[in-house]
């Protein structure tokens, strides 16, 4: 009698695991930017008024009424942002909330990598080339990050609570691979938008097998990045490349 038990419990494990798998789908999207003109249409007429987004636009899904699953990043290989040619690379990173991010500088020559302005606040101080500075992402949150020497670069890293997001490709699609169907709040990212039009983008959506897409994205036109200053609060002085303020660590 126990063996039929636990026969007729590992085929429930089995079916309900494959009905979950069954439900799991790979939600799609198109992100396409469109100008003042078209932004209150909504008719088909007007998609000459669209021009295809670029890459870096990130989308991810909030389950509503449910945690979403916990993601172990000491599980995945650290992500980086390496400092090479002056610039970060990759300019944009998405990691989960708890992800240790390594800061390696490719350069001949020192960087200062800094986070004073929203999310992960961070300075690592003056490091040389060959070496590398981590710093832990231990909150949700965006955070733009900057070198103190070289004011043209600029990264971005995004820490999400949930394992369901995309980034866009050069096509402006999207694609979550994995999600499970259900109730979802849908937020949605790009570099020089202002806070209120993010904001206004957040909606709810349903997943399922029969409606695994988001259809069209259309955001408004991004602005010029906004400038910033150094973590000192104070313009970049570009004929003094190392300020004397720094120490060596």
């Amino acid at each position: 009698m126990k063996a039929r038990a636990h026969l007729r419990l590992l085929i429930a494990l089995l079916l309900a695991s494959a009905a979950a798998r069954a439900q799991q789908v790979t939600v799609t999207a198109r992100v396409a930017w469109i100008n003042g003109a078209a932004a209150h249409q909504e008719n088909s007429e007007h998609e000459k008024h669209r021009k295809p987004a670029k890459n870096g636009v990130v989308v991810w899904l909030v389950p509503i009424g449910a945690p979403a699953p916990r993601i172990l990043p000491a599980s995945l290989p650290h992500p980086r942002l390496v400092q090479k040619n002056k610039s970060f690379q990759p300019h944009l990173l998405v990691v989960p909330v708890g992800s240790l991010v390594e800061f390696p500088n490719r350069d001949p020559f020192f960087h200062n990598v800094f986070s004073l302005f929203e999310g992960k606040r961070f300075d690592l101080g003056l490091y040389e080339a060959g070496s590398t500075r981590d710093v832990l992402f231990d909150k949700p949150g965006v955070s733009y990050i900057f070198c103190n020497i070289h004011a043209e670069m600029s990264a971005v890293v995004i820490a999400l609570q949930t394992p369901y997001y995309a980034i866009s490709d050069l096509r402006g699609q999207i694609a979550i691979p994995l999600v499970p169907a259900g109730h979802y709040t849908m937020h949605v990212w790009y570099e020089a938008a202002l806070p209120e039009t993010l904001n206004s983008l957040a909606r709810e959506v349903t997943v399922s097998e029969g409606n695994p897409t988001l259809g069209l994205l259309g955001l408004p036109t991004p602005g010029a990045p906004a400038t910033h200053l150094d973590k000192y609060g104070q313009e970049y002085n570009p004929s003094s490349p190392i300020n004397p303020a720094y120490q060596q660590p």
